[in-house]
């Protein structure tokens, strides 16, 4: 009776809501990124213009250079977050672990051939004893 689910939801619907959760965060990272970018540039604007921070380096509009690197780490990150994850997204992420499960069922199918092959074609037939000692029949 209590150890009953009262969540009828599938295990697809659950991997869903955790994507759109995800995308979410991330999109909200985006903004919060975009709202200090737009309001740390008006802040090394007024140190440099108004208060004269920056004056004594060798580039007289350092505060230019500054702001033009972060906005591109800024679209760097719009990047990552809109168009990377539109073609390397969850779907994206399934096809390789599906490929990578693949890949390595195929690689025991042939290690578990290749030790049946060897096991067949030894002089010495495994018997219980082989089992039991420590040291691989070969070695001894």
């Amino acid at each position: 009776m209590f150890s009953e689910s009262k969540d009828n939801t599938t295990n697809e619907d659950r991997e869903q809501f955790l994507y759109a959760q995800d995308r979410i965060r991330q999109k909200k990272r985006l903004n919060q990124h975009f709202v200090v970018f737009l309001v740390g540039s008006v802040f090394i604007i007024v140190l440099n213009q108004f208060l004269g921070v920056g004056s004594e380096f060798f580039i007289k509009n350092w505060f230019v250079w500054a702001i033009l690197i972060w906005a591109f780490l800024f679209i760097v990150h719009a990047f990552n977050v809109y168009v990377t994850n539109s073609f390397m997204g969850k779907e994206w992420e399934n096809k390789q672990l599906t490929k990578l499960r693949e890949k390595q069922r195929k690689r025991m199918i042939e290690l578990e051939n290749k030790v049946e092959h060897e096991r067949k074609t030894s002089s010495k037939p495994l018997t219980e004893k082989d089992y039991d000692n420590s040291t691989p029949p070969e070695l001894e």
